[in-house]
């Protein structure tokens, strides 16, 4: 965790005040965030489908992901009854759905201009 007066923390906070597009970047731009959301889209919305699908990203990260994207209400973690061991079953909130042709969008303008 940075420091609240650090440079970094500063310019962050500057940059989400006077727009924000920064905010909208800092939430889907962080490694694997977009690609997790668009997986779960396709229906990779388990733990260990996700892991299937990602193969290069540790279950630790994949962890630690899902749970930053549960608290930016871009998903939902949901307890599967009658499951053993305990199922969880990720959704995306709309917030979430509404991100998914944004990200088709940036594809296509990479793919078009990259």
């Amino acid at each position: 965790m940075r420091k609240d007066n650090s440079t970094n923390a500063i310019n962050e906070k500057y940059l989400h005040n006077i727009c924000a597009l920064n905010v909208a970047i800092d939430t889907i731009g962080s490694r694997w965030i977009a690609q997790i959301v668009y997986s779960i889209s396709k229906g990779f919305n388990r733990f260990y489908l996700l892991n299937e699908e990602l193969p290069n990203i540790s279950e630790q990260v994949l962890s630690r992901k899902l749970n930053r994207l549960e608290a930016q209400n871009i998903l939902n973690k949901d307890v599967l009854p009658n499951t053993i061991p305990i199922g969880i079953q990720y959704t995306l909130t709309s917030k979430g759905e509404d991100l998914i042709p944004i990200l088709k969008s940036l594809c296509e303008w990479e793919k078009s201009h990259g």
